[in-house]
């Protein structure tokens, strides 16, 4: 799948002509006008770097999914979030450079139904990760006026009902790039190149991704979202992947190398929980997901959940996940394999059987990290893996093998953990306290929002208040 490279970032700003001496008195960092290119190219990249970050100012779900854990400062992986206003950082990203620049962006577009469509399925993919992680947000009062700040108290709605309007949305995305209107953005596109097929099959999957959350809370819209999908068209292989192509150098590498490797500090660690997991599976993704040469008198060896850990005590991240160029995701194959595992396991109609998608997603996660089919097969042949022979419900034995695979994309692992209750989680070593259900709300919607944050999720505010879609 053809990947546009991001110096094309910085090509879409050197757009001036020597004849427009009158310019030099206008001020170069507040354009009057911006093109919906330019705002498309900033709001996907705002996006993934989000995601893809894992500096504990901006993005904890990798400790909330217990994958990794900090060796110094553990406020975080005890689930202290207010002592670095996490939260607000989250929420202000999504909604200011990524979502309200996808609004302006849609002003531009000049009628053109496929620009409108691309816009669409990354402001749903983002609407419904502010929702998993907050639950009731400002939404149709959101991103009033022209300016992010224009009305200044919103009113949260409700997440479920968020959720039944993406499904409309994501609906007309999908429509419209069904049909041949519109030329798209072309080279500004940065995941697809422009490729209506591929946006199709990353719209439908996304569709499935929003049913298959509902199916707990409400089945009979869950199964309509998800077989139509399937009709639809989804992911079929790693091809389709959603991803981003970083650089070697600065502004355009991924946000893990600086992280990690730039900033010159030894901050996290893989956690015991994802480590003691993998290593009673002999799970080969071991030598990819961390550093084989960090094992511990010849094994691999986590850090405690939460507690201080010495950097050289323990085995440490995976070099993969070092390179500046190692690609960003927002939804793949295997994520989308181990959903309909499940939508199967609920007898819906999904063109196979849950133990086939099961063993897609593990082999698609398997190929993707750079090991083969063969590798994949005969982990599949291990008794503990084996669909008909691990052990523990159908959720059990998704859940653990979902979690796995979704390692370094800490959003979805919280989700896995949320939604399935497995595998098992560890307990935070200091604040001794269970892993949170959501984010609280971002301190300055307390003092700016008041009345609107009060009223927000039944008017609970805390860390185990569960998102609507998790019941059990």
């Amino acid at each position: 799948m053809k990947k546009i490279i991001l110096i094309f970032i910085a090509l879409l700003f050197i757009q001036c002509s020597n004849d427009d001496y009158g310019d030099l008195n206008k001020d170069s960092n507040n354009p009057v006008e911006v093109q919906a290119e330019q705002l498309f190219v900033s709001a996907t990249v705002a996006l993934f770097d989000q995601m893809e970050s894992t500096n504990v100012n901006v993005n904890v779900f990798r400790l909330f999914s217990q994958y990794w854990t900090e060796t110094t400062y553990t406020d975080e992986a005890n689930y202290d979030l207010s002592n670095r206003r996490i939260p607000g950082r989250h929420w202000n990203t999504l909604f200011l450079n990524v979502l309200f620049d996808l609004k302006d962006a849609k002003t531009k577009t000049e009628g053109d139904a496929f620009k409108n469509a691309q816009i669409e399925v990354l402001e749903v993919y983002t609407w419904q990760n502010l929702v998993d992680t907050f639950g009731d947000i400002p939404y149709t009062e959101a991103l009033q006026g022209k300016k992010p700040f224009d009305l200044y108290q919103p009113k949260y709605d409700d997440a479920a009902t968020i959720y039944n309007d993406l499904l409309i949305r994501i609906d007309s995305a999908i429509s419209a790039i069904s049909g041949s209107s519109g030329s798209g953005f072309g080279s500004a596109d940065l995941i697809y190149a422009n490729n209506r097929t591929s946006w199709k099959k990353f719209a439908n999957s996304l569709k499935l991704k929003l049913g298959i959350r509902l199916a707990d809370v409400n089945s009979t819209v869950a199964q309509k979202a998800v077989e139509d999908a399937v009709t639809g068209g989804v992911f079929e292989s790693n091809a389709d992947n959603a991803i981003i192509t970083y650089e070697s150098t600065n502004p355009n590498t991924n946000p893990l190398w600086n992280d990690l490797v730039e900033s010159g500090r030894n901050d996290f660690i893989p956690a015991n929980t994802i480590v003691d997991h993998m290593n009673t599976l002999n799970d080969p993704r071991r030598d990819v997901y961390f550093d084989p040469d960090s094992k511990i008198s010849g094994a691999y060896l986590g850090g405690t959940y939460g507690a201080q850990s010495s950097y050289g005590s323990h085995s440490h991240i995976g070099i993969a996940l070092l390179d500046p160029m190692f690609r960003g995701v927002l939804l793949d194959y295997s994520e989308v394999s181990f959903n309909l595992a499940e939508a199967a396991e609920r007898t819906w109609v999904v063109g196979g059987t849950a133990e086939e998608y099961y063993n897609k997603g593990i082999t698609a996660n398997f190929q993707d990290w750079g090991l083969t089919v063969a590798d994949a097969t005969a982990y599949l042949a291990k008794t503990d893996v084996a669909y008909t022979t691990a052990t523990g419900t159908w959720k059990e034995k998704i859940g653990m093998q979902y979690w796995i695979a979704m390692y370094n994309r800490g959003s979805e692992g919280w989700y896995v953990y949320r939604k399935f209750d497995a595998p098992t989680f560890n307990l935070a070593a200091v604040a001794k306290v269970p892993v949170p259900k959501r984010y609280t709300y971002p301190i300055d919607e307390q003092s700016l929002n008041e009345i609107n944050w009060k009223a927000a999720n039944g008017g609970k505010d805390n860390q185990q208040t569960p998102i609507f879609w998790d019941k059990f």
